[in-house]
């Protein structure tokens, strides 16, 4: 039995539904429902009643959610043993993200010269849990996260980049708007595999009553502008850091008319861990990293009166 198991467990008991305890661990359905049968293997019980309209916990399954949480608790403990000093903390991230992190820990350091700030990359999924569990203290993200104990400040607000061919018809477009782009398929990876691009542009289809549909899914091993070479009828969406650094040819990159498909860039923290000025400093370094084009949500504090 393994702690992933119960965390996954723990995930579907609360929400009673898979596909949204996968989106809250940020893994994909699959995957949750592989684990939580080798589970009930191990268990030798079913500790879900499934059914194609609900789940439901057995009686085994509740009697099991009351250890579940409390092994969670246990696990908070043995790593709080190990809990850093108040002058260190360590910030993770991906690679997109590593010129805003290095930039806001040299700024944080000449504020704070016996701070000793790591910086650390991980994956989506990763970032989440090194916070939970205490090993980092910062996570910088695209999105937003819904979990108790976890807070996202959001620093800044990102445009996501449309993509499309050359011989698109909307290629000639200065600012398509996504009226004209429901009209044409989406081209990206299965939601399960990229979750945050696909919740922003329903989310902006949804809330301007239009509706959207979708192309092939882009396989692990491609990447969406080049498969729209494949596929020219189709569009899809970048992070405007990936754009960047992704070959212009037979491509044309564009924004939407109106501005609909964004995302917050935020700093997720621990609500149950105190907060220190280096920690409270590093957030507002990372808000001033903001690109020039970014909506800004957060400014940093004032520096400190000088003394006399």
């Amino acid at each position: 039995m393994e702690l992933r198991q119960l965390r996954y467990f723990l995930a579907v008991a609360e929400e009673l539904n898979f596909s949204r305890a996968a989106e809250r661990c940020y893994v994909s359905q699959s995957a949750i429902s592989l684990q939580i049968a080798k589970l009930e293997r191990e268990m030798r019980a079913p500790l879900f009643e499934r059914s194609s309209r609900s789940v439901q916990l057995t009686t085994v399954g509740t009697r099991l959610v009351s250890i579940a949480r409390h092994m969670m608790d246990l696990e908070q403990a043995a790593l709080a043993l190990t809990a850093r000093s108040r002058n260190q903390l360590r910030l993770t991230a991906n690679m997109t993200f590593a010129a805003n992190a290095i930039a806001a820990i040299v700024q944080v350091r000449e504020r704070h010269p016996e701070a000793e700030i790591d910086f650390v990359l991980k994956r989506f999924a990763e970032q989440i849990e090194a916070v939970t569990s205490g090993d980092c203290q910062v996570a910088l993200i695209r999105g937003s996260v819904e979990r108790s104990g976890l807070d996202a400040i959001e620093l800044w607000t990102e445009d996501l980049v449309v993509v499309l061919a050359e011989g698109h018809p909307l290629a000639s477009e200065t600012n398509p708007s996504l009226e004209q782009l429901a009209d044409y398929p989406l081209l990206l990876p299965k939601r399960s595999e990229q979750i945050l691009l696909h919740r922003v542009v329903e989310r902006a289809m949804k809330r301007s009553g239009l509706r959207l549909s979708f192309g092939p899914p882009v396989a692990l091993d491609h990447t969406a502008s080049a498969e729209l070479l494949n596929h020219p009828e189709c569009w899809s969406i970048l992070y405007a850091s990936t754009a960047d650094n992704t070959p212009k040819t037979g491509l044309v990159f564009r924004s939407e008319a109106q501005q609909r498909l964004r995302l917050p860039v935020s700093a997720v923290i621990d609500t149950s861990a105190p907060e220190t000025a280096i920690q409270r400093d590093l957030i507002a370094a990372l808000a001033e990293t903001a690109p020039s084009s970014a909506s800004i949500s957060v400014t940093a504090p004032p520096p400190p009166a000088s003394a006399g």
